[in-house]
């Protein structure tokens, strides 16, 4: 099988430690209370900053957070399982769009964990026409907007749900999970 993975918020907890600073960096430096949407995958449609502070985080942090974010608990283990038993993994993210040096900083985390890929495509804005491409039987991602659109185009969809994100309806082409642990057991009933 051909296993799409994202890497933000899938494989590193790069959400979830970007949320944090995001908060910090909201209330402590530019002294607002600037969240209009909690649920909000993006950060620009997460708080109401000026293009010009979004940009000041972006730079200020993006490469600094993304150098000290940890695995998500289960990915190491279950993606050298799903490698070990035959299948292809492709990283497609939209890491090192913004900022180029964090594909170089994801390569060598998954290096020193002893983590490989068969792909890498970076700065995919559009993940379905990677998808469609290399014939991917599942895409695993923790972005609403991206699951929406790979699973309404027929693709099997793994949408990592932080239980903050907004919720999508399950159907033969989505399902929703929330560690490691479903996502191989999806995958394995699937295949059988």
């Amino acid at each position: 099988m051909k296993i799409g993975i994202d890497i933000d918020g899938v494989i590193l907890d790069y959400e979830r430690v970007l949320k944090t600073y995001g908060d910090l960096y909201d209330f402590i430096e530019l002294k607002k209370n600037g969240i209009i949407n909690r649920n909000e995958h993006y950060l620009r449609n997460r708080y109401n900053w000026t293009e010009e502070e979004r940009m000041n985080f972006v730079n200020k942090y993006f490469l600094k957070l993304s150098k000290q974010t940890p695995l998500i608990p289960g990915a190491k283990d279950v993606i050298n399982m799903l490698k070990k038993e035959g299948n292809d993994l492709i990283i497609i993210s939209a890491r090192g769009g913004m900022v180029e040096e964090m594909k170089d900083v994801a390569i060598q985390k998954f290096n020193e964990e002893g983590i490989s890929f068969n792909k890498y495509y970076w700065k995919q804005d559009d993940k379905l026409e990677v998808a469609q491409k290399e014939h991917i039987d599942f895409m695993i991602d923790d972005s609403y907007d991206v699951c929406k659109k790979l699973s309404t185009n027929g693709i099997k969809t793994i949408y990592f749900r932080d239980k903050e994100m907004k919720k999508l309806e399950q159907n033969k082409y989505l399902k929703e999970v929330s560690n490691w642990g479903e996502i191989y057991r999806y995958i394995k009933q699937c295949d059988m």
